[in-house]
């Protein structure tokens, strides 16, 4: 990839730019579109800005608006994409809703440990009783026949309609804020009013995830669209950086979920 694409981009996010580098490149080559596995906010962001700087076109769909992790589909000008091309599935999980609970952690984990890597699987919902899983439509058979419980609780995986969605339960609160610097710490003692030491603390301790991946890095620097969940606190997720106060702090707009 090109040291000036590089540049603006987080070193440790060379192999993702490759990878969409690579897609953009395909679909070019073979003149047709190039569908992706799911794709974070942060990977989204950076697909976009490749895509726009290739001038090649590229849509994301995760099955409802606004979803978190979406598909990306890099096409040619002369095709039109619907929806039935990002191949996606829902899947409802069946189980005693009167005598058990269920939480994102466990029915995630579940599913990574049947062995599905992270990016075949998009948003998990709920309406606070009906779970549902957003997948790649050519996994869902396998999925279904994977599960028989989650935690200790019996259940199933059954294919669902998207007419059926729940509405998530939860909505992000926009806030605004100025910041010394865009380091982890001040951005989960932030958006959580917590003290620097405290979100450190945490972070240290290998309670914080940044875009699911786990982090220990309290001086990691973070950039648009990175999303930082924090255990028993919820997510933030950086949605703008702006400019500069006549202080020298940096204007910024988070967005926040609390748990």
């Amino acid at each position: 990839m090109d040291e000036n694409v590089l540049q603006h981009f987080r070193s440790d996010e060379a192999p993702l730019i490759d990878a969409v580098g690579g897609w953009i490149q395909q679909s070019q080559d073979e003149y047709r579109p190039v569908l992706t596995n799911f794709l974070n906010p942060r990977q989204v962001y950076i697909a976009t800005t490749l895509a726009q700087r290739a001038d090649v076109p590229v849509r994301f769909n995760g099955g409802y608006a606004h979803a978190e992790m979406q598909r990306a589909l890099f096409y040619p000008d002369y095709y039109e994409p619907v929806a039935k091309d990002f191949e996606l599935a829902v899947l409802r999980v069946d189980y005693p809703v009167k005598f058990a609970t269920l939480h994102h952690s466990q029915i995630l984990g579940t599913l990574l440990r049947a062995g599905i890597e992270r990016e075949i699987l998009g948003d998990i919902l709920t309406d606070g009783t009906t779970w549902q899983v957003v997948t790649e439509a050519g996994m869902a058979d396998y999925l279904t026949g994977q599960v028989d419980r989650i935690g200790r609780v019996k259940a199933r995986l059954q294919l669902a309609d998207f007419a059926d969605l729940v509405h998530p339960l939860s909505e992000w609160t926009a806030e605004g804020a100025t910041l010394s610097s865009l380091r982890l710490d001040n951005i989960v003692g932030t958006g959580f009013h917590l003290s620097r030491h405290r979100a450190k603390e945490l972070i240290e301790a290998g309670h914080v995830r940044l875009n699911w991946a786990e982090t220990q890095k309290p001086d990691y620097e973070l950039d648009v669209a990175d999303i930082v969940s924090v255990r028993g606190f919820g997510r933030i997720r950086l949605d703008e950086v702006g400019g500069r106060t006549k202080k020298d702090k940096i204007r910024v707009t988070l967005a926040v979920l609390q748990k």
